[in-house]
């Protein structure tokens, strides 16, 4: 049962993510949990996730635009420590709110208040006219990529704020999926490092099977998005990250994610 239900969340969510670029390890980590304990749902979560990615560079690489992978990706790489460090200083500090919802216990923690706070505002942002009107200029990349990087080490959630910058950078639908899914690879790539080592003292805790059956499953899933990904349009795509990102900042703002 739960090789069932992991590997048709793994299918739904790299399905969607594809499009928006962000939101496997968000969807599928909560579900994994519900098997795991937290630390060994992080890092099964982590192979999935890099595998599929993988899976995708190879799908849709040829698309990605290479000076855009620059420009971002080395200040998101550099930005990820930085971020990581911060969330040292900052992980120790309490819960702001804890509550029950259903009997299940919330906490909502600062760190992930300041983020959803901060997705919210740039969805409000999008849904102005004005703001969807806007492409900004390559130059502005760099900031994006240290912004995206730094809260990908602080929080794991650098796809939602990398989507929103590369949706602004004139690139069309093939070259933002593309060059999101490289993007994505290098963060995964130097996270695998340190994840790698804490694996190695407990891969046989880790359930392969599972892990293998998510694996495929979220290649099924990104192969079936491939197929639609010529019958919709920026906008649809922007839409749809927009609609994902409320989800998240939602979620992370209740203490539900």
């Amino acid at each position: 049962m739960d090789i069932l239900i992991v590997s048709l969340a793994a299918l739904a969510a790299s399905a969607l993510t594809l499009f928006s670029g962000f939101g496997l390890g968000t969807l599928l980590m909560p579900v994994v949990a519900i098997f795991f304990p937290i630390e060994m749902a992080i890092a099964i979560t982590a192979i999935v996730h890099l595998a599929n990615n993988l899976f995708k560079v190879a799908l849709l690489g040829k698309h990605a635009v290479r000076s855009v992978l620059i420009s971002f990706g080395v200040p998101a790489i550099i930005f990820a420590l930085l971020g990581a460090l911060a969330l040292n200083w900052i992980a120790d500090m309490p819960s702001l709110i804890a509550y029950t919802l259903l009997g299940r216990p919330m906490q909502v923690f600062p760190a992930k208040l300041l983020i959803g706070l901060l997705i919210l505002s740039f969805v409000m942002l999008e849904f102005s006219k004005k703001f969807a009107a806007i492409t900004l200029d390559r130059k502005y990349l760099p900031a994006g990529g240290a912004i995206s990087g730094f809260f990908g080490g602080f929080s794991g959630h650098q796809g939602a704020f990398r989507s929103m910058f590369l949706l602004k950078a004139g690139l069309d639908k093939k070259q933002f999926v593309a060059t999101g899914v490289l993007l994505a690879v290098m963060v995964d790539m130097s996270r695998m490092l340190v994840y790698g080592w804490e694996m190695s003292a407990d891969r046989q805790a880790i359930n392969w099977a599972l892990v293998l059956a998510a694996t495929l499953s979220a290649f099924a899933g990104a192969f079936m998005g491939t197929r639609l990904l010529n019958k919709l349009t920026i906008r649809s795509i922007q839409l749809m990250v927009s609609v994902l990102l409320i989800f998240v900042a939602v979620g992370l703002i209740t203490g539900f994610l």
